[in-house]
């Protein structure tokens, strides 16, 4: 039972996920624009939301300590 909560509380996973999110997100657009799927404007368009979110996260986690 002990794994089980473990798992539903996040595990190793907890106040990572937004991070991992946000870096896979903008991998895949810096991809997308190196393989010629989209112009250098639309992946400026989907990396600069997703750098915000994740030092959103960073900033209000350095400021709960």
């Amino acid at each position: 039972m002990n794994n089980l909560q473990n798992i539903y509380k996040g595990g190793w996973l907890v106040g990572k996920r937004t991070y991992i999110i946000s870096s896979i997100g903008i991998l895949s657009a810096i991809g997308s624009y190196l393989t010629g799927d989209i112009n250098i404007f639309e992946m400026l368009n989907r990396v600069f939301p997703l750098a915000a979110i994740y030092f959103l996260r960073k900033g209000l986690e350095d400021g709960n300590k």
